[in-house]
């Protein structure tokens, strides 16, 4: 510990090996040892006591749509970074849509990082995307360091990025599989959308039905047809149908290179509680029964499902119409997710070692940084969220930090308040005050 600069004690830290009293030294950025709780504070360290607060890795939310530039107005990087510094998020990796360009090509990339780089109070990874024509620009995209490839099977709701049909979808895939990267894909059939009762208004029952589980099934087996053929990299975004997880597992058992995330609305909340005309509740795909929710828990906890992440897709409150065929699709999560999770896994008999793997460790090894981030370890960054699990607040949306506060939680009461968060060492949010932006941009470097 000599060269320790910083020395974080509490009697709960969750590290690999588990929940533990310890003490968390820190230099240069990088923990540098996990201690006992009463080891020695170095010579010029300085030592911050927690007392009985949680000491948890920063989370890694690889599911994010910031929007900027070029619709900014829905949500930007100053705002969605300090709204996911507020809940304990020290990472977040930027969706490739919504924004104006989309990241597409590399020079899009570099626009998307010179936006981000003075905004970002926490660090910021990027996803490329792929569409119909610009399979030559994969390559070029892996080698400039996103971290895969985002795909729709089905209209993505913004023109600039559209689906890929099967033809297109096995060029694709073929072409991520020849340089290993990874292909991250919307899973619903537009055929099976299209054919799906439509009917307009704001009914949510009528909206679930126009959403089928069949949609997300049968894009789903498609995808694991095409991985298994070609020995590729594929993970299911924002599942929300149980109905395809029995052919996921199974697929994974034979050999298929398939993960699957989930994320905290369709974990949290359910269909039979969405107010008809309440829009802040649509997503695609949308949030189910509470039957299917109890499969997605199984499946978590089997490890069918590997990670929870927010899949944030804010936008205008005036794009939130009573109408639900009409109102754009998203749930605004990211200052909220660690609690919201956390209120329902503790309900159902789950720790915070599982919310930690679920939305640190594993969402750290799907983008390909658990060499840096996700783990309370040796030479691992020194990001951290500091949470008072048993505490408890009310969702008030004037107290986000989301440019706008449209949100499904609205009066609801959580668990877990996130007191303060570190990143590499440095505290950056606490009590509701901000440091200046510090995020780093990441780029992929295996």
């Amino acid at each position: 510990m000599s060269d320790a600069e910083l020395v974080l004690r509490s009697t709960r830290v969750i590290t690999p090996e588990g929940t533990r009293a310890a003490s968390v030294a820190v230099a240069d950025g990088t923990i540098t040892a996990v201690l006992p709780y009463d080891a020695p504070v170095p010579a010029g360290a300085r030592l911050e006591d927690l007392g009985d607060h949680v000491l948890l890795p920063g989370l890694v939310d690889t599911h994010v749509h910031v929007n900027d530039p070029g619709r900014t107005e829905w949500e930007g990087f100053w705002t969605a970074t300090r709204a996911a510094a507020a809940g304990g998020i020290t990472t977040l990796v930027d969706m490739p849509l919504n924004s104006l360009p989309p990241t597409t090509t590399v020079p899009h990339l570099r626009t998307k990082q010179r936006v981000a780089a003075d905004k970002a109070h926490i660090d910021v990874g990027f996803w490329g995307g792929a569409l119909p024509d610009n399979i030559k620009e994969l390559r070029p995209l892996h080698e400039a360091g996103v971290f895969g490839f985002k795909a729709f099977l089905s209209p993505s709701g913004v023109d600039e990025f559209p689906h890929l049909e099967r033809d297109p979808l096995a060029r694709t895939m073929a072409e991520i599989a020849a340089f290993d990267g990874l292909l991250i894909v919307h899973a619903e059939d537009p055929r099976l959308l299209a054919s799906a009762p439509q009917q307009p208004g704001p009914r949510y029952a009528d909206f679930l039905a126009s959403r089928p589980r069949d949609a997300e099934d049968t894009a789903i087996a498609q995808l694991i047809r095409e991985a298994k053929a070609l020995h590729a990299r594929v993970h299911v975004l924002h599942l929300s149908s149980s109905d395809a997880l029995p052919m996921i597992a199974e697929a994974r058992a034979e050999g298929v290179r398939i993960t699957v995330e989930t994320c905290p609305h369709y974990l949290t909340l359910t269909a039979e509680e969405v107010p008809d005309g309440a829009s802040e509740f649509k997503c695609c795909p949308p949030i189910r029964e509470a039957a299917n929710q109890d499969l997605l828990w199984q499946a978590l906890a089997d490890g069918t499902i590997d990670c929870v992440v927010t899949d944030h897709s804010p936008s205008t409150a005036d794009l939130k119409t009573g109408d639900f065929a009409t109102a754009w699709g998203g749930i605004s999560g990211l200052q909220l997710s660690l609690a919201a999770v956390w209120t329902e896994a503790r309900r159902r008999g789950h720790g915070l070692e599982d919310v930690v793997r679920w939305m640190s460790a594993r969402t750290s090894e799907l983008v390909g940084l658990d060499d840096r981030k996700g783990a309370i370890a040796v030479g691992r960054d020194a990001d951290f969220a500091v949470l008072a699990p048993d505490e408890t607040f009310t969702v008030d949306p004037v107290a986000l930090q989301h440019r706008n506060r449209v949100t499904a939680y609205a009066g609801k009461t959580l668990h877990g308040v996130v007191k303060s968060t570190w990143l590499r060492g440095q505290r950056i949010v606490a009590g509701g005050e901000f440091t200046e932006p510090k995020g780093r941009l990441l780029t992929r470097t295996h």
